[in-house]
């Protein structure tokens, strides 16, 4: 059986990666519109009505307006996956991060609705949400979350700066403590107080690091370090795209961890790094912001709506 796609944005950062990973995937046929009717609402209601799923890859106000047109046809439109934060925890959409809690890729297979988390979101709520569910961090427990992305996540006018020599080697962003990904966060983690995010950007294109420092003594029943890499491992047992690497891996020797060798996956690494004799533990999160954190986690989501 062939499906057909429609990637509304495709000329996008995130648009263009999820075009070329469809290229390579059997049982897909992309449908597109012509530059001078991608604006055109009656242009592309007629092709949402002929194709089977559609990808959403613009800014929020946008993307809000193509959802909508798609609710408009009923039952004649296709199933939507939404690469903005427009719809990230609106009623009627799941939440598109299979490996999330147990049952949530096949919530995701027959969802009409799906969003794709944030790369920020995905990185912390991998984190958290087992030690939640574990009782290992309290819901109400104050958490800092730490994060470096590189600048491509950053849109059309920060990949200039960058790439042009004008932005600043490394800047913290988002100051005012209103991240967009924080509603998510806050949705999916488990916790019901909201957390302080410091995200920040460094000059290189893609690749992230989202890290969660842990006084272990102060946690619920004081856990030791192998007590949170067993909890991320029981949770991710079995998956294809979620690996820990606990305290005291052959990879945390030297006590360093960079941001760049996932790129072009659609993997996601947790690591647990601890100091014991001190109580102390960093949780850290790492994977690519255009991969796992967007457009590979399209696709994934694709294939399982699409049963691929």
């Amino acid at each position: 059986m062939t499906a057909t796609v429609f990637i509304d944005g495709e000329a996008g950062t995130t648009g263009l990666q999820i075009r070329e990973k469809l290229a390579a995937l059997t049982g897909v046929v992309q449908r597109s519109l012509p530059p001078e009717a991608r604006k055109d609402r009656d242009a592309k209601m007629r092709l949402l009505a002929e194709v089977d799923l559609a990808i959403l890859c613009l800014p929020d106000p946008a993307a809000r307006d193509s959802a909508a047109l798609v609710e408009s046809m009923g039952a004649a439109g296709p199933r939507l996956i939404d690469a903005s934060s427009a719809h990230r925890v609106a009623a009627g959409w799941t939440y598109g991060f299979p490996e999330m809690s147990p049952g949530q890729g096949m919530a995701i297979a027959s969802a009409s609705r799906v969003s794709n988390p944030g790369c920020y979101a995905t990185g912390a709520i991998a984190l958290l949400r087992p030690l939640v569910a574990a009782g290992l961090i309290a819901p109400d427990w104050p958490i800092s979350i730490n994060a470096v992305s590189g600048y491509s996540g950053g849109g059309k006018r920060m990949i200039e700066a960058y790439e042009s020599g004008k932005a600043p080697p490394f800047e913290l962003y988002a100051l005012g403590l209103e991240h967009k990904h924080m509603p998510e966060i806050v949705a999916y983690s488990g916790l019901t107080r909201r957390p302080v995010f410091a995200p920040s950007v460094g000059n290189f294109r893609q690749g992230m690091l989202v890290s969660i420092p842990l006084d272990l003594d102060a946690l619920p029943g004081r856990p030791g370090s192998a007590d949170v890499g067993a909890a991320l491992r029981d949770h991710y047992e079995g998956s294809d795209f979620v690996s820990v690497f606990a305290a005291g891996h052959a990879s945390h020797a030297g006590g360093a961890i960079e941001p760049l060798s996932l790129n072009g996956t659609n993997e996601l690494h947790l690591h647990v790094f601890a100091n014991e004799p001190r109580r102390q533990a960093v949780l850290v999160a790492k994977l690519d912001n255009l991969g796992k954190g967007a457009s590979s986690a399209a696709v994934q989501n694709l294939k399982l709506m699409l049963g691929l």
